[in-house]
């Protein structure tokens, strides 16, 4: 094994692999599976035995080893491919200690990255190690990552590491780590055993993390450390809104000297101009990027109710045909994401004023039972062949409707009637998305209220 003495030494030697493929570095014939990568970067590269030690790879620099892969986007961005798992969470034993003393501090306080560009129908001896960086966690982000650490242990100190989500938390989450039983484990205060979950750094973080490595000056703060010393990020947020609530989106631009343009970008505007950062682009304030916070606006009617179903991506069935419910996108989807709703509602004259904001994630329990039955009836679906019929204002289909659950459906998203897709089973439908329930939405809002 290659001994460093100093950080300095282990950084400058790990940038002799970068722009060299996994295939060049390679000093023995190992077939690559999930982690295979990795692999070799450690046992060829730096010629140390694989092994799940407590300490960090480097212990005597305090680094840990982490290779992982960014993928480059149609528009020409990069982001990360996925979260960076880290170590498993011992639920009989994290839970005791403090921040510093946790195993995830101990494991991760500085973690040596190799990031390597996937490519689709590439062998992944063949990609291609783009950058090598040593990162340390900034002031800002650490506060945000104990309130993250504090979150997961206190549900596990709880008996509740069986309802430990991603969405729990702001960078750092609980991934779960083993699909099958067997990765069931003991935890504490509750006889109830809960899928083995590892520490990881969230895709969203990741993608921010990549992004800055690129340009720095891509992503604006809105967040202070002395603010983030005394309070979460949702409720930073929540407090930046609190003075807006009965304010008309009028006076509140007045106020803000926001200009508030079209329909589609007015809630961005006037999030950023409220949050002190006008003109920024919602996904290029720092801490929204690295939480994964996605906005939707809501407009309640007079009576309380909402004209419209809330919408999410077209449906890409190929995907949905092929892959497991914990491996889709829609788990991911709702797994990881923070929904930040703004919530506007019509006063007696039909105008618009500000009423809340609120923050949401799915629960697991809904995960687990709701979505994942919607997922896999949708599946059985797509497996059996979508049923489509003629009708005079065009064609009917059996994917799960409106009146499936109360919760999510199917319905179709498109430009018009033309803009078309061919399903697996050679069928062609108008383009679908995603929806959840106006119904469950206006009782999402009535619980928070």
């Amino acid at each position: 094994m290659k001994k460093f003495e100093t950080t300095e030494a282990l950084v400058n030697y790990s940038a002799t692999a970068e722009q060299k493929t996994f295939r060049e570095l390679c000093k023995n014939k190992r077939t690559v599976h999930k982690g295979g990568l990795g692999h070799i970067i450690e046992e060829s590269f730096f010629g140390y035995t694989i092994n799940s030690n407590k300490e960090a790879d480097f212990k005597e620099l305090g680094i840990e080893l982490k290779v992982t892969p960014i993928k480059l986007n149609k528009n020409g961005s990069l982001s990360a491919k996925e979260r960076l798992v880290l170590n498993i969470i011992n639920y009989m034993e994290e839970y005791q200690q403090t921040f510093y003393t946790s195993s995830f501090w101990q494991k991760n306080e500085k973690l040596l990255l190799f990031f390597y560009l996937w490519q689709d129908k590439t062998d992944s001896l063949d990609f291609t190690i783009t950058k090598t960086y040593l990162h340390t966690f900034s002031e800002e982000d650490l506060l945000i990552i104990q309130n993250d650490w504090k979150i997961i242990t206190t549900k596990i100190k709880n008996g509740e590491a069986h309802l430990l989500s991603e969405g729990d938390t702001s960078y750092l989450g609980a991934a779960t780590k083993g699909a099958n039983a067997s990765t069931l484990r003991e935890q504490p205060n509750s006889p109830i055993l809960a899928k083995q979950r590892a520490y990881s750094l969230k895709a969203s973080y990741m993608t921010a993390l990549v992004r800055t490595l690129v340009d720095p000056s891509q992503l604006t703060k809105f967040t202070t450390k002395d603010q983030l010393k005394r309070l979460s990020l949702p409720e930073i947020l929540q407090n930046k809104f609190k003075p807006l609530q009965g304010m008309k989106l009028e006076d509140i631009a007045t106020t803000y000297d926001i200009k508030l343009s079209n329909a589609k970008s007015r809630v961005p505007q006037l999030v950023s101009g409220v949050l002190g950062i006008k003109g920024t682009k919602l996904e290029n304030i720092e801490e929204f990027a690295k939480a994964n916070y996605r906005f939707k606006t809501i407009r309640l009617e007079q009576n309380g109710s909402i004209k419209e179903h809330m919408s999410f991506p077209q449906i890409d069935f190929n995907e949905w045909y092929h892959t497991p419910f914990e491996d889709s996108s829609l788990f991911e989807m709702f797994e990881a994401t923070t929904w930040v709703f703004v919530i506007f509602a019509k006063d007696e004259s039909e105008q618009l004023y500000f009423k809340d904001l609120v923050l949401w994630h799915m629960p697991k329990q809904l995960i687990d039972t709701t979505l994942r039955d919607f997922y896999d009836t949708t599946q059985q679906i797509l497996h059996s062949g979508v049923s489509v019929t003629p009708t005079k204002r065009g064609n009917r289909n059996n994917l799960p409707n409106a009146k499936f659950n109360g919760v999510c459906h199917i319905r179709p998203k498109a430009r018009d009637g033309k803009d078309t897709v061919t399903l697996p089973c050679g069928a062609t439908i108008t383009k679908q998305s995603f929806w959840l329930n106006k119904e469950f939405i206006v009782n999402l809002i009535n619980k928070n209220h």
